[in-house]
């Protein structure tokens, strides 16, 4: 295993770009190839703000971000996205079935070159706990929770080399949690590059099971990392 982080923060800072509040002060964070991290905080803690950082989805008023050891820079910021893959609360969907949606990435220009494979997306949908058919569902008529799931989807089929999980589950019921828990665990004990992936979560019962290790954010803050209770 290559002792080089696949991510690491230095210094990275966000602010509001309306205003002069900060959202996240100065954070130095690494994330190592088999780090599963569970993120905790209460709501308004700065949570999100440092996924989205970490994954260059915002600007950042001061800091960088390295990639396998090397400041990213603008040309890498689309090979970065796909391999850092930010999953949000509240996904965008575009119009039509399931499936158009998984097919979606595929039309981008970072994944020139691969193709969707409909069988193993419906081995994905499965081992959520959806039914046969679910691919074939419209968006308009998706739950929020089987939105979030078919968001997920759409990420691990493409093999991202981390995960960054903003309560993925915050809409599901109990079995499908439980599904979709045992679905990002196959993906990081999966594939044959190194994987890491943070996860927030508000349960402190599921923290304990996604994660070895425990960050809690307080006020734009990151706080010291605890051993996860397993």
């Amino acid at each position: 295993m290559s002792a080089v982080p696949l991510l690491q923060a230095l210094g990275i800072v966000r602010r509001d770009a309306r205003t002069p509040t900060t959202l996240l002060f100065p954070t130095d964070f690494t994330l190592a190839a088999g780090d599963r991290f569970a993120l905790t905080g209460s709501s308004g803690a700065g949570k999100s703000v440092l996924l989205r950082a970490l994954a260059l989805l915002d600007p950042l008023a001061a800091g960088h971000i390295r990639w396998h050891g090397h400041d990213v820079d603008r040309r890498n910021i689309p090979r970065y996205r796909a391999s850092i893959a930010y999953v949000k609360q509240r996904p965008a969907l575009v119009d039509g079935t399931v499936e158009d949606n998984l097919r979606y990435p595929y039309m981008l220009g970072v994944y020139r070159g691969r193709q969707f494979d409909r069988a193993r997306a419906a081995r994905l949908a499965k081992r959520a706990g959806r039914a046969d058919g679910f691919l074939d569902k419209r968006a308009t008529e998706l739950s929020g929770g089987e939105a979030q799931l078919t968001a997920l989807i759409r990420v691990l089929q493409l093999d991202p080399e981390v995960l960054l999980l903003d309560e993925p589950t915050a809409s599901l019921d109990p079995q499908t949690t439980e599904a979709v828990e045992a679905l990002v665990d196959d993906w990081f004990s999966g594939g044959e590059h190194a994987r890491a992936s943070m996860w927030v979560s508000h349960d402190p019962a599921q923290a304990g099971r996604i994660g070895t290790r425990r960050l809690t954010m307080k006020a734009g803050r990151l706080e010291a990392v605890e051993d996860a209770a397993r």
